[in-house]
């Protein structure tokens, strides 16, 4: 029945995705195919195709994704990590990753640097290893992802952000040590950033200070809980006394200014410096004298992603997330899309199936 799947296939810096079909093979054990719904152009993509970032490639982009079941292999879960059931015309949203549950990185709470990791459309396309990423008409879910049924009330271009932007947040606020109660600081007001004014927000945080360049994005995160927002670069981040700061910019001064804006004893996470760049300098004294605690997160646990859907389904509606996403694509426009989402710089850049 499903024989077929259009894929968008980048392979190079400065050469166009191209528009291609490839067969649909025989599902694996465990294995569940996917028809995407909607998928939206991460920041990470947008490195790769610019070339700021290098992958595997061929490629199919794409990780920001959300779909329905279609085909169940034999082996493949019964039930989702909240125990619901898994069937042909669920909707669903899975995890970045799929990795050993055994793993000795899985034990130790970070299964998204197991030694057989498997990420979605970060993988290379070959003729045993397709339908890898969120540029595809269909996705083939391998064995070992988590995946969760998802509220058909969630609007389908905020629920494609669940499994990236969202799960990403909730596993930098987990490494803060929690936000109840807190002094927060935000530096980067991009999807992460402003998603995190929100979580922070629900999670509780006494106060939310958005901090960015962009006075436009500012402005827009008083609408998603931040309770003060700042230039970056025009105010000395010391005077903030923070019990906990996020980096999500990968801007190595604002790097450094989350941990000058923490009071003693606090802590820092960086999340946006994935990109190669020159080292960091940081005052070590000051670090040691004030007990700061520097922490680093690269993608998220299952536990993250549990926590992302709930704050989806839950907070949707109380947040203007859909007008974060320029909606204006089909996987045919791949390319187009690619090169809005460079000139316009939007949240995020929706294709839609």
């Amino acid at each position: 029945m499903y024989n077929k799947s259009k894929i968008a296939i980048f392979r190079k810096a400065g050469t166009p995705v191209s528009i291609e079909e490839c067969s649909i093979p025989e599902l694996k054990q465990g294995e569940l195919l996917v028809k995407n719904e909607y998928v939206t152009l991460c920041r990470s993509d947008i490195s790769t195709y610019m070339g700021k970032r290098i992958e595997k490639s061929p490629t199919i982009l794409g990780h920001e994704i959300v779909g329905r079941i279609v085909a169940v292999a034999p082996g493949a879960p019964a039930a989702d990590l909240n125990g619901m059931p898994l069937h042909e015309g669920k909707r669903i949203t899975w995890a970045i990753y799929a990795s050993d549950p055994d793993s000795e990185m899985s034990r130790l709470g970070i299964p998204q640097k197991s030694p057989d990791l498997f990420k979605y459309g970060h993988e290379q396309l070959t003729e045993t290893n397709t339908l890898n990423g969120g540029l595809a008409e269909y996705t083939i879910i391998r064995k070992n992802t988590p995946v969760i049924v998802l509220s058909e009330d969630v609007p389908v271009n905020a629920a494609a952000i669940i499994n990236c932007s969202v799960s990403t947040v909730a596993g930098a606020i987990r490494l803060t040590g929690g936000v109840e109660g807190k002094r927060v600081a935000l530096w980067g007001i991009g999807m992460l950033g402003i998603i995190a004014c929100a979580q922070c927000r629900e999670a509780g945080a006494r106060e939310i200070i958005a901090v960015d360049i962009n006075s436009e994005r500012l402005a827009l995160a008083g609408r998603f809980g931040a309770t003060q927002t700042m230039k970056a670069g025009e105010f000395d981040p010391s005077l903030l006394k923070a019990d906990c700061t996020i980096d999500f910019s990968g801007n190595l001064a604002s790097m450094g200014a989350t941990v000058d804006a923490l009071r003693i004893g606090g802590t820092a996470v960086w999340v946006g410096g994935v990109c190669p760049q020159e080292p960091i300098r940081l005052d070590t004294e000051k670090i040691v004298r004030n007990l700061y605690t520097i922490k680093g997160l690269h993608n998220y646990n299952a536990d993250d992603f549990r926590a992302a859907v709930s704050f989806m389904e839950k907070h949707h509606a109380d947040y203007p997330i859909s007008e974060l996403i320029y909606d204006g694509f089909t996987l045919d426009q791949t390319e187009e899309a690619f090169r809005y989402a460079i000139d316009n710089n939007p949240f995020r850049v929706g294709i839609h199936f």
